[in-house]
């Protein structure tokens, strides 16, 4: 069984605003910002006849010295700022406050041992413990010994199926590519040298023998930037070095996949092989570990579907698919004819989004209806057993344990509830609460609604706000709103202490669940992508403009956030719309549309995006929305504070440089600050210290208030 640790907490931030000729009139902002200089040069592409200038090209070269100088003054110049707003102090206090209570996460069984993952507060990195069958507690591995800056994650764990071996990897600095360790588990001694440039998949165990792992070729330039675009599988035995490792799967031209994983069926009679192209649709393949020489056999050929194996039992293959089922769906099949038209319904596709997981002998099917969670429990026969009230209206995960496990563990939150856990019987159905985080937030002082405005084109969209209950509704109150809106990715209503602290300093904060998502399904998804990708940006300006019309917020007091695509839809709406709101926070985002396959494994993404190479239709489509090439002169834009990292490698930085740049020079408001915030020893966001989580969160929070013409913190 395989383990992905999520960190703790949720990390959600900020939102958005209308009309925007020029911030409110105070001290701090009259006078025009005198920002580095950056340079431009002569560099031009021609797409489809078409010539696209890129003067700031330079900045994608991050092994140069002149790079590192101007991200030094960039990253001053934006320290200086924030060090004149009054209350930075205070809200990081206030964080660092409320942050600090024990967090714990849902325990798994693995061997003689119960694990779990848990931080005292404060800590950098979640700790991983574990009980013996007397009860005796002791630390497993603890993240924050790995670097004494806290900045080596624990990204995954996975144990061998006895439970007597254990593969972790660690990213450091954020990056995708990673180490591998291996321990015996009960002497938590180290096994051979570790296993590194392991990326997007690693640790999947056979026997006690060895485990499977994906990597590219080590790229020749930058390997935080360049493009990495065949992922390969092999397998590392116990006991033999790195270079003696065996290629399984890819390396060939009929087998060039940019996303490989591999992974063992709990019966250890079949190594599973996904092989994808895009983020969107996997081939999949079955290999019998029992004859070294038998054949691939293949279950689907081409990438028109999300499918993978639940489990087996004997001969029988489960598996999950949205083929024909864009809601998703369960069916069975036999091992010796697995591909799709042999393929018999198990639990059949219905109107809401499908998850599944494994439990006990059954199966548990999450929904999700409109970003919310119900949960069903079936048997293997497909038969319906029953349903698992949830405590409250909210998102629930967890839920897996080994098939002779007589108890699961289920976690759950929403806006207004700190994450708790809860043990549930199997057979009964029945639950306890396990745990409760003793964190000083009383929910009953707060109110959290979901709502169902309507989009440009007449589509209705779900967005959850929540507030404190004696926050008034005038129009007035700060407002965060949160978006995301690609990748089929679900945004839920998590609970999340920068949360929690907005609304203490009387703020609104709002999750706009927009096309592109998945919280409807294939569908869903579909219509944001490519050509479709500007319902997006509708849905997301739809939902600032509720907000505004229905007396939450104005656009002198609405600030928009997203990270990653979510960052490109920051991009896009306050390029599109700069009149909306008051701050923008582009996190990491995706700024350069024309470029973003040039890098790293970017070129995946273009199921969600196309590409500037596809077509001219394609490029010109691109080219209206990209936000780097949609920055205007003579053009208001709202106070803007991008963020990125040095080791990012999965959205690479010279993104944010870029549109950080176009910023400052054609901002026609002067006094309207755009700064770049760019962390160090950091990546895409996966395994980032609690220490930064509470800076980022304490300077944006504060930003945002200052520029919506807060003097001092507006709860006072």
């Amino acid at each position: 069984m395989r383990h992905f640790f999520i960190p703790l907490g949720c990390l959600l931030a900020l939102s958005a605003c209308q009309e925007n000729p020029k911030p409110k009139d105070t001290d701090s902002m009259k006078n025009e910002f005198n920002y580095p200089p950056t340079k431009e040069e002569v560099v031009e592409d021609d797409y489809f006849g078409t010539k696209v200038a890129d003067p700031y090209r330079w900045l994608e070269d991050d092994k140069s010295a002149e790079t590192a100088q101007w991200v030094k003054e960039q990253s001053q110049f934006t320290s200086d700022y924030l060090k004149t707003i009054p209350y930075l102090s205070t809200i990081k206090d206030q964080l660092s406050k409320l942050w600090n209570y024990e967090k714990a996460g849902a325990p798994f069984v693995e061997g003689d041992y119960t694990y779990y993952y848990k931080n005292n507060g404060l800590q950098d990195q979640s700790v991983l413990y574990r009980k013996d069958k007397d009860g005796k507690e002791e630390v497993f591995l603890d993240p924050n010994t790995f670097a004494a800056d806290g900045t080596t994650s624990l990204a995954s764990i996975n144990f061998s199926k006895d439970g007597s071996l254990v593969c972790y990897l660690i990213s450091e600095a954020g990056s995708d590519w990673k180490k591998a360790i291996v321990l015996n588990a009960k002497t938590k001694e180290p096994i051979g040298d570790p296993i590194v440039d392991v990326k997007f998949g690693g640790g999947a165990w056979r026997g006690n023998e060895g485990f499977y792992y994906s990597s590219y070729d080590k790229p020749q330039g930058s390997q935080l930037s360049e493009k990495t675009d065949q992922n390969k599988l092999y397998y590392h035995k116990l006991g033999t070095s790195q270079k003696e490792d065996i290629l399984v799967f890819g390396g060939t031209p009929e087998e060039k996949n940019r996303y490989v994983d591999g992974y063992v069926t709990d019966d250890q009679r079949f190594l599973v092989i996904s092989g994808a192209d895009a983020t969107s649709g996997n081939k999949l393949f079955l290999k019998d570990l029992k004859n070294e020489k038998a054949p691939l056999i293949t279950i689907l050929g081409d990438f028109s579907s999300d499918t993978y194996v639940i489990d087996t039992k004997g001969d029988k293959l489960y598996l999950y698919t949205n083929l024909n089922a864009p809601n998703g769906k369960v069916v069975v099949t036999d091992i010796k004819n697995p591909t799709p038209e042999h393929w018999k319904d198990l639990i059949p596709e219905n109107e809401n989004v499908l998850d599944v997981i494994t439990a006990g002998g059954y199966i548990f099917a999450k929904y999700t209806v409109a970003a919310l969670t119900e949960v069903k429990q079936y048997d293997f026969t497909g038969k319906f057993v029953r349903d698992i009230k949830l405590p409250s209206i909210g998102v629930a995960g967890g839920f897996s344990a080994k098939e002779n496990q007589k108890d699961t563990y289920f976690w759950f939150t929403n806006t207004c509830t700190p994450t708790s856990i809860y043990k549930l019987n199997i057979e009964s159905g029945n639950y306890e609460q396990y745990w409760k985080p003793a964190i000083n937030f009383n929910s009953n002082e707060y109110e959290s609604k979901q709502v169902f405005y309507t989009s440009k084109d007449g589509t209705k969209v779900p967005m959850t706000i929540t507030y404190k209950k004696t926050t008034k509704l005038d129009g007035s109150a700060p407002t965060l709103l949160y978006g995301y809106g690609g990748f089929n990715a679900i945004t839920s209503p998590y609970f999340g202490v920068s949360i929690a602290v907005w609304m203490n300093n009387g703020g609104v904060y709002a999750t706009a669940n927009i096309r592109g998502g998945g919280e409807y399904g294939k569908k869903w998804h579909d219509a944001g992508t490519k050509f479709q990708k500007q319902n997006v940006f509708d849905d997301f300006i739809a939902a600032a403009e509720y907000l505004i019309k229905e007396k939450y917020t104005s656009s002198e007091k609405l600030a928009i956030k997203g990270a990653s695509n979510g960052g490109l839809l920051v991009g896009a709406v306050m390029t599109q719309r700069p009149d909306l709101m008051r701050v923008a926070f582009p996190d990491v985002g995706v700024m350069d549309m024309l470029r973003y396959h040039k890098f790293t494994a970017g070129a995946g993404w273009a199921y969600d995006y196309g590409t500037s190479d596809d077509s001219k239709e394609m490029f010109d489509y691109l080219y209206k929305y990209s936000p780097v090439h949609n920055v205007k002169e003579g053009t208001c834009y709202p106070a803007t504070m991008v963020s990125t990292a040095d080791h990012d490698d999965r959205v690479v930085p010279a993104h944010s440089f870029k549109f950080a740049a176009q910023l400052q020079k054609k901002q026609a408001c002067r006094d309207v600050p755009v700064l770049i915030r760019i962390e160090t020893n950091a990546g895409h966001g996966a395994g980032t210290p609690v220490s930064k989580m509470i800076e980022q969160h304490a300077d944006e929070q504060s930003f945002a208030l200052w520029n919506m013409g807060y003097k001092e913190l507006p709860n006072k």
